[in-house]
C-alpha cells in the first residue's frame, strides 16, 4: 500500500493494529473515530461480528445532553462522548474492554473519550 496521504496512512497504521487487537465477547473492542467536526465510538465483539453498544456526537439524545460549549469537535464533546458509551456499556453489565483508536495518534480528542471512559468505571 502506498501511502499518499494522511488518511492513507492512518489506514495503514489501523491495519496493522488489529493484527493485535479484537474483541472478545468477555472483553469487546471499544473503536473511537474522530473527523473533524464529530466523534464517534462503539463496542464491538468481533467473534460474532455485532455491535453491543455506540455513541457519537450526531445523536439528538447526546447533542442536547452536552455541556453548554460541547461539541463533537471538541475536547468536551469528546469527554462527553466516553462518558456516556460507558454508561451505556456497564449498563449492559460490561465493564472490561479493548481501546482501538483506529490508527489515530493517542493524544486530544481520541485521549479524552479514552479517560472519560475510564472514569466512567471502564477497565482498559
Amino acid at each position: 500500500m502506498k501511502i499518499k496521504t494522511k488518511d492513507d496512512r492512518r489506514h495503514r497504521i489501523q491495519l496493522r493494529q488489529r493484527k493485535r487487537i479484537a474483541g472478545t465477547t468477555e472483553r469487546p473492542r471499544l473503536s473511537v473515530f474522530r473527523s473533524v467536526t464529530h466523534i464517534y465510538a462503539q463496542v464491538i465483539d468481533d467473534m460474532s461480528g455485532q455491535t453491543i453498544a455506540s455513541a457519537s456526537s450526531v445523536e439528538p439524545a447526546l447533542k442536547s445532553a452536552f455541556p453548554k460549549e460541547a461539541r463533537g469537535g471538541n475536547l468536551k464533546g469528546a469527554e462527553a462522548i466516553g462518558t456516556a458509551i460507558a454508561e451505556r456499556l456497564i449498563g449492559k453489565g460490561i465493564k472490561r474492554v479493548v481501546f482501538d483508536r483506529s490508527g489515530f495518534l493517542y493524544h486530544g480528542r481520541i485521549r479524552a473519550v479514552a479517560d472519560a471512559a475510564r472514569k466512567a468505571g471502564l477497565d482498559f
